[in-house]
């Protein structure tokens, strides 16, 4: 838990912290670090490798600053080391799009209800639900492949972290473009998926599996995990941010197909958004789960442990919690019984 505020100034950065990512969003639309990658440029090259006014980019110039995302030393601006190695396109850990497309262009806007989330005003949120945000191919799209972008790092995590071994056949529910069952199906060469999404999302997800590779072992099954036929006699199920985008009563029943569809000893595993056993952080994970209440009044924001009870409610075995993404996501797996 971090130390309580003490000054009124510490409120103050918290309440002026959109700053700071507005700053980033709009460097990243005009592909500023990009034009900072070979090295240190004034401001007036800037300009006129970006097409923004010298005045205007100076302004933005001083707001990256002042986050350390860039540096400035006689009159050139450079990418912080961070800078050069996450928001540089075509750089192998690059994050860019992620930010652009899904926290800029939709979860960032989508914050703007949350005070009737917070009210319980289902007619006033940012969405009907999250399969009506989907439901535009272009809206789907982009949150597709920002999504890819922001998975695709968790996804080797996830296949460094969590066994696998023997697991032939997997069904990958709310699979999103498929970034998990690229993976691990890269990870173990007898593994085959089946992911589970909307019909927009999968269309995008074809293109990804196709590029990969993959698309005779993984296989695309369109429509709302919570209505279509799951398949059965799978070694594995996984739900990766899954359970913080439904409703709490949608959990217990999302749980229960998980275990139908598993072969006796199956593996489930749930992946998602986790706070620390005090409920009182950490902030990037609490930040995920109130911008759902944006999207919805009946999402529950939860533990490892809260996963893992759900797990035992469920009659799962064996059930191990722990740390996947550092300070914004856990798991819970088990077993069906034997």
């Amino acid at each position: 838990m971090p130390d309580p505020l003490t000054d009124v100034r510490q409120i103050s950065h918290v309440a002026y912290g959109f700053f700071a990512s507005k700053a980033l969003f709009g460097a990243l639309n005009v592909e500023l670090f990009k034009h900072l990658a070979p090295g240190p440029r004034s401001v007036a090259a800037l300009a006129g490798a970006t097409g923004v006014a010298e005045n205007r980019l100076a302004t933005l110039l001083a707001a990256l600053a002042s986050t350390g995302l860039v540096t400035q030393e006689g009159g050139h601006w450079a990418n912080s080391p961070a800078a050069a190695r996450y928001l540089v396109p075509g750089e192998p850990a690059y994050f860019g799009d992620y930010y652009r497309y899904q926290i800029d262009r939709q979860l960032y806007p989508n914050m703007l209800a949350l005070d009737a989330g917070l009210a319980g005003d289902d007619a006033a949120l940012a969405h009907a639900s999250m399969s009506s945000m989907l439901e535009d191919p272009a809206e789907a799209e982009a949150f597709s492949r920002a999504q890819h972008a922001g998975s695709m790092g968790p996804a080797m995590l996830m296949a460094k972290t969590l066994d696998f071994a023997g697991v032939e056949t997997m069904l990958d529910v709310a699979g999103g473009t498929g970034a998990y069952s690229i993976v691990l199906c890269r990870q173990y060469p007898d593994m085959a998926a089946t992911i589970i999404d909307f019909p927009t999302v999968t269309d995008v997800a074809r293109g990804y599996v196709e590029e990969a590779g993959m698309a005779d072992r993984i296989r695309l099954l369109p429509g709302d995990a919570l209505e279509v036929d799951w398949p059965g006699a799978q070694d594995a199920v996984l739900m990766s941010y899954l359970l913080s985008a439904v409703g709490e009563a949608e959990i217990p029943p999302l749980v229960d197909r998980a275990r139908a569809a598993l072969k006796p000893g199956g593996l489930v595993v749930v992946h998602d958004f986790m706070l620390d056993p005090q409920r009182s952080g950490p902030f990037a994970a609490a930040g995920f789960f109130l911008s759902y209440l944006a999207l919805r009044t009946d999402p529950v924001s939860f533990t490892a442990e809260d996963s893992a009870d759900w797990l035992r409610a469920a009659g799962f075995v064996d059930i191990e919690t722990g740390v996947m993404i550092p300070e914004i996501t856990g798991y819970a797996i088990g077993r069906a019984p034997a």
